[in-house]
């Protein structure tokens, strides 16, 4: 039996773990083991009241020389075979690294650091793909963030020709650094608040008398996909399942009070993934990206994640593909309801290691539809906190109904959650206390309108009838949960665009 950890703190970790020790492949025989190392507090305790056969490997800190003590040990002692980080940064951070100066390189799935920039650093990501010919927004450019007239006039001249444009902060910022434009009466109040946002960042990195780096790209049309792309050291890859993202805090576009979060949402497969578009995503994003990774000395098994504006037909088949950023580690949640549709995760992970994607192929449960709702802290508190994702009342307990979860087929991820082991309670830590997956079978004669939004109503009746609650401390009979109510209603609308 092969034994594949994941590390990280969030509900990915601990799913893709439980998948890999759960999922049947059709066409293989092996055994495989999931492992969380670190993990958060309350996913042991759940994973024995539900009866999840996954192991837990602690760690003393949530540091990287804490998860690299820990790795090693349980790598040299045959506790795990392979270990995947799931957070970025623990690849910015150098675990790969630490692992490789051990010895262990052939048992860690990611990006050295010095690879790591394709995520960590925008500009140069976009410099890669210029290299490499891979399309990405059709103008942008780098200013100093700190002179204000240059990035006016780059804005101006955007909105002009584009419609307009997208200011990023560079480096790192958990999916929250891009800020859109679309006419001049927002230039202002939107450079203002990223600069708020991003100045402390700013002088940590560059300190106050160097230039900030800022990029300023075009706003692209099309509809948002994202990729997740298994890769080995040979330069081979596996496209696994697509799935909608919903990054937005509530409903409708981004803006100031509805910002772009760390993800509250996803539903796979993405409405509008298709053959077409899987193949278009391998020749024009993932083989020129892999051989000018190879070319710089950087490529090794690593998982890309693009995340790409795709224009299509009336016949809703892709006519243009353009990356607008890379990852290097799966999306959160959208990790999540594409890991449910694979039979064979382990087996992709372990050919990953051994440079054998070029032999297997991800076996998806093509029938099914799976949707990922986060449970986030909704608004009040002793201070008056606005919830996520802004401030967060934390610590108190959490209600849930396991009997009720089970049986209605939903599975619950622990993500920022807390085990109070005195009290015997679970507790909200804040943020993104929980997820809620389901999968369901599209069978013959259904539209897979009806089925997401069968699967979109049987989370809102557990959330709505209190099946699981965040107890406020102001009201017990309350929740101070909160959740979007829109996630898998695309499937209608993509029916409907493209209804004949």
């Amino acid at each position: 039996m092969k034994k594949i950890a994941f590390a990280g703190t969030d509900g990915r970790t601990l799913l893709c773990a439980f998948v890999v020790s759960t999922a049947t492949s059709e066409t293989g025989r092996e055994d495989y083991e999931g492992v969380v190392v670190r993990g958060t507090p309350s996913m042991p305790k759940i994973a024995e009241t539900m009866k999840w056969p996954v192991r837990f490997l602690p760690t003393e800190r949530n540091d990287v020389a804490a998860y690299a003590e820990t790795a090693a040990a349980a790598i040299r002692s045959g506790q795990v075979d392979y270990l995947v980080p799931m957070p970025e940064a623990l690849l910015f951070e150098g675990l790969v690294d630490e692992l490789a100066a051990a010895g262990l390189a052939d048992h860690i799935l990611g990006l050295r650091r010095e690879g790591a920039f394709i995520e960590g650093d925008k500009i140069r990501c976009k410099e890669l793909c210029r290299d490499a010919g891979v399309p990405v927004a059709d103008a942008w450019t780098q200013v100093d963030a700190k002179d204000y007239p240059s990035v006016l006039k780059t804005c101006l001249e955007h909105i002009d020709r584009f419609g307009g444009t997208v200011l990023k902060y560079p480096y790192s910022a958990g999916g929250k650094g891009a800020r859109i434009i679309l006419n001049a009466w927002e230039i202002r109040e939107v450079y203002d608040t990223l600069i708020h946002d991003y100045k402390d960042s700013y002088r940590k990195l560059c300190g106050k008398k160097d230039p900030w780096p800022l990029l300023v790209e075009s706003r692209m049309s099309g509809v948002e996909i994202s990729f997740t792309i298994l890769v080995d050291g040979k330069g081979s890859f596996a496209i696994l399942p697509t799935a909608m993202d919903y990054p937005e805090r509530f409903e409708g576009p981004a803006s100031r009070q509805n910002p772009i979060t760390g993800g509250v949402g996803a539903i796979s497969p993405h409405p509008m993934e298709t053959p077409e578009l899987l193949q278009m995503a391998g020749d024009t994003i993932a083989r020129p990206v892999i051989r000018a990774m190879a070319d710089r000395g950087i490529l090794r098994p690593c998982i890309l994640y693009p995340g790409c504006f795709v224009s299509m037909n009336a016949e809703g088949l892709p006519t243009r593909i353009r990356v607008s950023e890379i990852n290097i580690r799966p999306g959160e949640p959208e990790a999540q309801p594409v890991a449910r549709r694979l039979r064979n995760l382990g087996r992709l992970i372990e050919a990953t290691m051994e440079g054998e994607l070029d032999r297997v192929e991800p076996e998806v449960r093509e029938e099914q539809i799976s949707i990922c709702v986060a449970l986030v802290t909704g608004p009040g508190g002793p201070d008056g906190q606005k919830g996520y994702p802004w401030s967060c009342t934390k610590g108190e307990p959490v209600d849930l109904d396991f009997k009720y979860m089970k049986r209605k087929g939903i599975q619950v991820i622990p993500s920022a959650m807390d085990w109070d082991e005195s009290g015997g309670l679970l507790k909200s830590d804040g943020t993104r206390v929980a997820f809620l997956n389901a999968n369901a079978t599209v069978k013959a004669g259904e539209r897979r309108g009806e089925v997401a939004d069968r699967l979109r109503k049987k989370i809102l009746a557990a959330f709505d009838n209190g099946k699981i609650r965040v107890i406020p401390r102001e009201d017990d009979t309350g929740n101070r949960l909160d959740l979007r109510r829109d996630i898998g209603l695309h499937f209608s609308q993509a029916e409907s665009i493209f209804k004949k």
